[in-house]
């Protein structure tokens, strides 16, 4: 007998009476009733899930490296609310993706839910892009988290030996150094990743308090008003209003990307329960943390315009920021290495995620090469997605030796592109749940039928509240994204990711009208 036979034997087994109330709960049968065959070993819990999510989340690492925009365009106390204001929108958000990822715990996520949730006359198209615009999300994420790792390292060399110059070849082999260190931790056993995310997770946390606790001590404190009521408007735009949203999506890039849980679904036990939770928590954790962080920094900001400046040298305020606060240049490298060791874990499991996304679009036959992507090694891994995505770093890292600021706009597309894969599933939940399309939740494999509640959501009528605000919260900032930060724009101050956004749009349909929609129909029943 086949091992599609013998697997097909199982399924059908698996609905006797004697297994039925547990069946939904076995992540196998809820495989298959999905239409996918169970490939992958499940190796992560709860625990070692969440550590995984929390530190690809990076949250207070985060605010640390990308709070530049903020600082520059609406003062500290813009970026103090932006934080606010993007954490309640992202709490919706991903409280409104967690009960999708109950009701199909696959590593398609978003794109299967769009196949799953869309009208019969757009769905698989709608599919499609969603699937190429997570796909490049991640794999312009992990571009992202390899160029910031390499800078924030590049920075602390010129905190300790100010004659340093950093070069952008310099650049370019250090992205290729962390990309290849990324790629070699993936290809080790999901146990061992298990493991080693469940040890993140403390140094997470740990290093948090490392962090805080000797900056705030020891600086000198700026008083309340600075932080909570000092707005600036350095963009030169019409109104205050305009200055705080032109800066607010760059302050959501701290706190997005826990979807990296749903990729990874295929791979955790009780994923229909667990995945949510995970996700809920995490987002509430790093939120947490987040605003914390950036509270602290800006009571520490002794000399705003010297952290500014340090733009230039430095890449990074904060490595300024620690300098002025502990008055030790060892005392600050310390400090900024801790950041520097949590941002090469945070990038272990965005490599994870990214090269899951890939694999799961191949299995799906969406993407050209797709049965050598889809392939498995012994020890269940897809070690091609993960090379792949190991290359596709690799040669988008070039762009640095033109133009750092290019490869900047490169890696903003994962922003815009990660929103709009939020979006499709969130607007088309709306649409199911308020005309009735949703079946109610039965852990009876026999009444599983057409789309329906998974174990976990949100009760009426707070979950059609919070999505209605989640959807707007999306529409928001995936508009203000594109917006330039000064006024007027040049082409030297011009927010390019509009660029290749918009490129990856008209390719996507181009590619599915012409080739894919001929043998793309959305997730392939295997069973």
């Amino acid at each position: 007998m086949s091992k599609d036979e013998i697997e097909l034997s199982i399924a059908r087994d698996e609905t006797s009476p004697s297994l039925r109330h547990r069946n939904y709960f076995d992540d196998d049968a809820t495989l298959r009733r999905l239409g996918k065959r169970p490939l992958l070993t499940r190796s992560f819990g709860f625990m070692s899930i969440l550590g995984f999510s929390c530190s690809a989340l990076c949250s207070w690492e985060s605010i640390l490296l990308t709070t530049v925009p903020g600082l520059l365009i609406s003062g500290p106390s813009g970026l103090i609310w932006g934080v606010v204001v993007n954490w309640i929108g992202v709490i919706s958000m991903y409280t409104t993706l967690a009960e999708l990822a109950s009701a199909a715990p696959t590593a398609g996520g978003q794109y299967h839910w769009v196949a799953m949730l869309g009208p019969k006359s757009s769905a698989v198209f709608l599919s499609y892009m969603t699937a190429w615009l997570t796909t490049l999300a991640w794999q312009a994420i992990s571009v992202m988290v390899s160029y910031l790792v390499a800078t924030l390292l590049q920075g602390i060399i010129v905190l300790a030996q100010p004659t340093y110059v950093p070069l952008a070849w310099h650049t370019v082999l250090l992205i290729w150094a962390f990309a290849l260190v990324f790629t070699a931790l993936n290809s080790t056993t999901s146990r061992t990743l298990a493991k080693l995310e469940g040890l993140i997770l403390v140094l997470h946390l740990a290093g948090f308090f490392g962090i805080l606790v000797p900056m705030v001590y020891l600086a000198p404190h700026n008083e309340p008003s600075f932080v909570f009521e000092t707005f600036y408007n350095n963009g030169n735009w019409p109104t205050q209003t305009m200055a705080f949203f032109v800066g607010f999506p760059t302050l959501a890039t701290a706190l997005v990307g826990a979807d990296c849980a749903v990729h990874m679904s295929e791979e955790i036990q009780s994923a229909a329960i667990v995945v949510p939770r995970a996700l809920v928590y995490t987002v509430f954790i790093n939120g947490a943390l987040a605003l914390s962080m950036a509270i602290a920094m800006v009571f520490c900001i002794s000399d705003l315009e010297a952290a500014v400046g340090a733009v230039e040298t430095m890449f990074y305020p904060f490595l300024q920021i620690f300098f002025t606060s502990v008055g030790s240049v060892t005392g600050a490298c310390l400090m900024a290495g801790v950041v520097f060791v949590l941002s090469i874990a945070g990038g272990i499991g965005i490599y994870a995620s990214t090269a899951r996304m890939l694999w799961s679009f191949s299995r799906d036959k969406g993407l050209p090469l797709s049965s050598q992507l889809v392939k498995l090694t012994n020890n269940s891994l897809p070690t091609n997605a993960i090379i792949t995505t190991f290359i596709v770093t690799v040669l988008l890292s070039l762009i640095a030796l033109g133009s750092a600021v290019a490869l900047q706009a490169l890696c903003s597309l994962s922003m815009a592109a990660l929103f709009a894969s939020y979006l499709f599933p969130c607007v088309l939940l709306l649409w199911r749940r308020t005309t009735g399309r949703m079946r109610p939740y039965f852990p009876d494999p026999d009444n599983y039928e057409g789309v329906s509640w998974g174990p976990w959501r949100i009760p009426e009528p707070l979950g059609t509240i919070n999505n209605i605000f989640a959807c707007l919260y999306i529409v928001i900032t995936l508009l203000w994204s594109f917006w330039p930060q000064t006024n007027p724009t040049t082409l030297e101050t011009a927010n390019w990711s509009v660029l290749p956004f918009s490129v990856v749009i008209i390719f996507s349909v181009l590619w599915y009208v012409f080739r894919a929609k001929h043998y793309f129909k959305g997730p392939i029943k295997e069973v």
